[in-house]
């Protein structure tokens, strides 16, 4: 079975959708689509608590689909730009969802994996003890941090965050991630 990302997005869409976008994703779309949210919020949201909490989780979200993507080699098909990122956000009864998707090389999935499950298993005194651990530290890779974004979003969201990984080819994956506020 191939993995066709039309469908997948288009289930990521059901619900009550707040934002939607599939496509490219740069700095630029980031800051505008920061911008459009937070109006949004303002008009969506009552407690000031969960619309700062969900916005926090957006940027989070936002900028590890960013700094996260890896690069697709070969568009020439034209079906994905080598930036092809998707994220939605919905409300679900009384809860929020930001969900992020993005291609990334099949051999990095275990090592995400199991950071994903390790942060998911910790208590929110542990997440914290290690956020502050990996700043003191200043152990960050080229592309930022070590996981920070995602401990912030466990310690925010009480570690209410689902994934998966579906098998594209050879070499990626697409890789979703779900965040509940």
């Amino acid at each position: 079975m191939h993995f066709d990302i039309d469908q997948y997005y288009s289930r990521m869409n059901s619900g009550e959708v707040i934002l939607a976008y599939k496509g490219s994703i740069s700095s630029e779309l980031i800051t505008n689509v920061l911008e459009v949210i937070d109006a949004k919020l303002e008009d969506l949201i009552i407690k000031k608590s969960i619309k700062k909490k969900l916005y926090n989780v957006l940027v989070e979200s936002l900028q590890n689909l960013y700094h996260h993507i890896d690069d697709l080699p070969d568009t020439s098909d034209g079906k994905f730009d080598v930036h092809f990122g998707i994220f939605v956000i919905t409300r679900e009864g009384e809860r929020y969802k930001v969900s992020t998707g993005n291609f990334i090389r099949n051999e990095k999935i275990q090592p995400l994996k199991d950071r994903l499950d390790r942060v998911k298993a910790m208590t929110k005194d542990e997440l914290k003890d290690l956020y502050k651990q990996i700043l003191n530290n200043q152990d960050f890779t080229q592309k930022g941090g070590v996981g920070l974004g995602l401990i912030d979003m466990a310690k925010r969201t009480d570690r209410q965050m689902a994934y998966q990984f579906n098998h594209y080819n050879e070499e990626y994956s697409f890789f979703n991630l779900d965040i509940y506020v």
